[in-house]
């Protein structure tokens, strides 16, 4: 996908934000879309459909982290990138936004120059090559990787992207130990810096939802998918 096809959504309450942030990567050659709360966000993405949304947490009306939440149970935007772009680091603020759905995580302020090359490594993963098979069928669970969608004993289940992806990885090989440093690699990317919790934090929203008996924890190790 070229740059030019490329919409990127930012919201932020703060305009000079907005401003900057926008400046730059349009002058990556971006669309750009702006809003300035939660409600406004939900409504452009709807619109817009963009493929990366870069959110702040802490805004009027609706903040980040429930906008988050409304957007990942939009069918159509299940494949959208979103990043959370806040001044708060604590790792509790960092956990409510894997928790609600985001793919990852930037603390400002933050250089433009390091923001459009973090930016750089999220999309670059729209572009990747997904696997050959297409459709994985397992015991009650049917993960369709082209159209992004999980059906789980006739029940279909809407997953936000890191999730449906962590899952199709366990899934390619059931009952084989993945290693965290090989989740990280694959699901995340080498240029993608996540916190160590990050990978726990999605499994368990997928225990939630698919069922805590199909994830094995092995400890010191990583996870893997039982059938």
């Amino acid at each position: 996908m070229k740059k030019k096809d490329i919409k990127i959504l930012l919201v932020d309450d703060e305009p000079d934000i907005l401003e900057i942030i926008g400046y730059n990567l349009s002058e990556e050659g971006y669309q750009i879309i702006t809003a300035d709360n939660g409600l406004r966000a939900i409504k452009k993405a709807r619109k817009e459909r963009p493929q990366l949304i870069i959110m702040d947490v802490m805004m009027p009306e609706m903040d980040g982290i429930e906008a988050c939440e409304q957007i990942r149970k939009i069918p159509e935007l299940s494949n959208t990138i979103i990043t959370f772009l806040t001044a708060r680091g604590e790792d509790y603020s960092q956990m409510a936004g894997f928790d609600a759905g985001a793919d990852d995580y930037i603390t400002k302020p933050i250089k433009p120059k390091v923001l459009t090359s973090k930016v750089k490594a999220l999309l670059r993963r729209l572009n990747e090559e997904r696997p050959s098979q297409k459709i994985l069928k397992i015991g009650g669970l049917i993960i369709n990787r082209e159209e992004y969608k999980i059906s789980h004993h006739g029940k279909e289940i809407i997953l936000p992207r890191k999730e449906f992806e962590l899952l199709s990885l366990l899934a390619t090989k059931p009952n084989k130990v993945f290693e965290r440093e090989e989740i990280l690699n694959k699901v995340w990317g080498n240029d993608v810096v996540v916190g160590g919790r990050t990978i726990d934090v999605h499994i368990r929203k997928l225990r939630e939802k698919i069922g805590d008996e199909s994830f094995k924890t092995v400890k010191g190790v990583g996870y893997k998918f039982v059938d």
